[in-house]
């Protein structure tokens, strides 16, 4: 009797799976800018910023979790003006609504309430559903009060539970662009000086309770029974033009370009993820007021 519901069971779980499992990669971007930055070990680079109690450092990265009475956050021992920064991340699985797992940059302790910053987000979700990765760009205090935010989100074609994958920032004078695993994902460009982060910023990664906003727009909030909530962090990358280097540092580049302008294997591999995976766009959202966004329409 039990057997003839097997069918019906397998296609229930193939409806609630995540759409992670599609088996749908993005084309071969044909250039690997992770394989040309040295790693570091955390504190070759990093050194802990708050939740000491909450974070765990080996030679290689550095673990941290949340639970309900603390998270965990890290910094960087120095400040960049452009450079290219990546770590490889495992998140954890299961219910982590309401947690950020976050890697970004950031100058907020410097310019309280008039920060810049650039975020690579992950939003914790709900049994049965994808993580989000949100991407997000601040600049001179849009991130501070009356929020402006310019959020581009994702669902990927894996899950990023099971294995490490390499999240980066490329920050350059002209553009910053968005990597997971080498392949572009969004590209922000210099439109103008009041759109753009210009000012020196550290990298910084953490994990915190946004139950008010992470998942679902607040709909569902962090449940400690699942505590405590973990995020792991190895392959520290971070080279470029530091805030005490000279005015003729050069940007690094992220293409095959010394300009670190897109390839077209790049871009054809941005269009993709852009056109498959992408979840949220704030310059497609029309309830938003734009003209405090005019980068949408220039």
């Amino acid at each position: 009797m039990a057997s003839q519901f097997l069918p019906l069971i397998v296609v229930i779980i193939i409806l609630i799976a995540p759409s992670i499992n599609a088996g749908e990669w993005p084309p071969s971007p044909g250039f690997y800018p992770s394989t040309r930055f040295r790693s570091m070990g955390f504190y070759q680079g990093y050194r802990n910023l708050w939740g000491a109690t909450h974070q765990s450092v080996d030679n290689n990265g550095i673990t941290m979790w949340l639970d309900s009475s603390s998270g965990s956050g890290f910094k960087s021992v120095k400040p960049f003006r452009s450079g290219y920064f990546g770590a490889s991340i495992k998140l954890q699985p299961g219910y982590t609504a309401g947690v950020i797992t976050a890697f970004y940059l950031s100058n907020s302790e410097v310019h309280p309430g008039f920060h810049d910053e650039v975020d690579i987000e992950f939003l914790g979700t709900t049994f049965g559903k994808p993580y989000t990765l949100q991407t997000n760009v601040y600049v001179r205090g849009t991130g501070d009060g009356n929020i402006i935010g310019r959020e581009m989100k994702f669902h990927l074609w894996f899950d990023p539970t099971q294995n490490f994958h390499h999240y980066a920032i490329f920050w350059s004078p002209n553009e910053i662009i968005f990597f997971v695993d080498d392949i572009p994902i969004r590209r922000y460009p210099r439109k103008s000086a009041t759109t753009f982060p210009l000012r020196p910023m550290w990298v910084y990664g953490s994990i915190w309770d946004a139950s008010s906003w992470a998942t679902e727009d607040g709909k569902y909030k962090i449940d400690f029974r699942y505590q405590p909530f973990v995020g792991k962090f190895i392959n520290f990358k971070a080279s470029g033009c530091t805030a005490y280097s000279p005015a003729w540092c050069h940007p690094v580049s992220a293409s095959p370009f010394r300009s670190g302008r897109l390839s077209g294997h790049q871009t054809r591999a941005m269009e993709w993820v852009q056109s498959h995976n992408k979840v949220y766009d704030y310059c497609k959202d029309y309830k938003r007021d734009h003209s405090k966004t005019p980068e949408c329409w220039s």
